[in-house]
């Protein structure tokens, strides 16, 4: 049995580690905003925030869907957003004077927006390491790519599915494997169970199914 310690928020990891979403009724981990009674940190299913881990020099694990769905969105800021961001710069420098020029500014700060994101984009793919889902669905124990049914102890059921933190979206059951339940399921085999130090307390799982 292990236990893990959901770490406090740090302003220096970004806003969104400060985020707490508020719970009516309890920890429902695949839906946050839905959860019980307490708070819900964004951190307790990404680990790092999408952004920071991707321009971390490190290997970035991503599904063969995910790595698509990355080459789309470059592809659509190369060859869309970005002439449309350099026509508006264009069009708001010939309709006035840059100088306190409010579409300029604006058209200027989409621009850094789309560059970023573009950089971002690229170090991740040129960092990304395949998940074998194949593999992942034979293995007996949680890695990348396994889908995983977890047994609370109100006696509810929630499954997820263990990605990179590139492709975490708790709203649809991806959680990070840097997150604080991604990294006490790694490893554990079908029976055992886990637990995991959240804002309203410990939480203790039944590992019911691994896929």
């Amino acid at each position: 049995m292990n236990q893990f310690t959901l770490p406090p928020a740090f302003p220096a990891m970004g806003f969104l580690h400060s985020l707490y979403k508020r719970c009516p009724h309890g920890y429902n981990l695949t839906s946050p905003e839905s959860a019980t009674e307490g708070y819900a940190p964004l951190s307790f299913f990404f680990g790092m925030i999408p952004g920071e881990a991707a321009m971390v020099d490190k290997p970035v694990p991503l599904t063969k869907d995910g790595l698509a769905k990355l080459e789309r969105e470059l592809e659509h800021l190369r060859t869309i957003r970005r002439p449309e961001v350099a026509a508006r710069i264009h069009q708001a420098k010939e309709l006035a004077s840059t100088q306190n020029n409010a579409e300029y500014d604006d058209a200027k700060n989409e621009q850094a927006f789309v560059e970023g994101r573009i950089l971002t984009l690229e170090k991740m793919m040129q960092n990304a390491m395949i998940i074998d889902e194949k593999e992942a669905h034979r293995s007996g124990r949680i890695e990348l790519g396994s889908r995983v049914t977890l047994l609370g102890h109100d006696g509810k059921e929630q499954h997820f599915t263990l990605v990179g933190t590139a492709e975490a979206d708790p709203k649809q059951g991806r959680i990070s494997n840097e997150s604080p339940i991604g990294q006490a399921l790694l490893g554990k085999s079908m029976g055992e169970e886990v637990q995991v130090d959240a804002p309203k307390g410990l939480l203790r799982f039944t590992i019911t199914r691994i896929s």
